[in-house]
């Protein structure tokens, strides 16, 4: 029991460094997903069937774009995006680098939580507001994002939870963060405590933030 606390106290110092770098991944990640994915999914709800601005080809590319992106595992799409993130990242390791694969993912990922979570604002207000000459600007800002606020918090929460798990894969192909120390030290090395204490560490994370997501989505949830 000593000899493990003692691996694991000498190891704290890259055990900080490791959870930086996962926030940052994360981060970067989750900050992509609500400015880009956010938008998409917005215009994927607002032009589909029997919406405002209905439009089939818009939508139906879109959907497609969403849907392959989302189909690729996402251990080969970290491979695949190599180049793309020597451009952009200017490496291939790191925990930016990894970012941008991270981003590429949940972009798609965030935009369908959107658009599902606009379909649950009563049609019966989205039609209340057009006929009192709102536009389609203030129809999204004031009547779909204020009445899905509560599931919107919880689709970041989903999303966060999510990509808190792929940041660790990220780790394998040196993208740094808790998922890279548990491999380096938990697998190669067979320190089981390691292991042990990362993978408790991710489930405290994960707990915190799916406590954090219900109560705030409660709160604002005014229906």
């Amino acid at each position: 029991m000593s000899d493990r606390l003692a691996n694991l106290l000498v190891l704290w110092p890259e055990l900080v460094t490791a959870v930086g770098q996962t926030a940052l991944m994360v981060g970067v990640c989750i900050g992509s997903a609500i400015l880009i994915g956010g938008p998409v999914g917005v215009v994927l709800f607002l032009t589909g069937p029997r919406q405002s601005l209905e439009h089939r080809i818009l939508h139906g590319v879109l959907g497609w774009l969403v849907n392959t992106v989302r189909s690729f595992p996402f251990i080969i799409l970290l491979v695949a995006l190599v180049p793309f993130t020597r451009v952009v990242a200017g490496t291939s390791i790191g925990p930016l680098a990894a970012a941008v694969p991270l981003s590429f993912a949940a972009i798609p990922y965030f935009a369908r939580l959107v658009e599902q979570s606009l379909r649950e604002v009563p049609r019966g207000e989205i039609e209340a507001a057009h006929a009192m000459g709102a536009s389609e600007w203030q129809i999204v800002i004031y009547v779909l994002i204020r009445e899905a606020r509560s599931g919107l918090v919880l689709a970041l929460t989903v999303l966060t939870v999510s990509f808190l798990s792929y940041s660790a894969v990220a780790g394998v192909v040196g993208g740094g963060g808790i998922g890279d120390l548990a491999i380096r030290y938990g697998y190669y090395r067979f320190q089981t405590d390691v292991m042990i204490a990362t993978v408790a560490l991710l489930v405290v994370v994960v707990q915190a933030i799916q406590f954090a997501g219900n109560r705030f989505a409660r709160a604002i949830d005014k229906r």
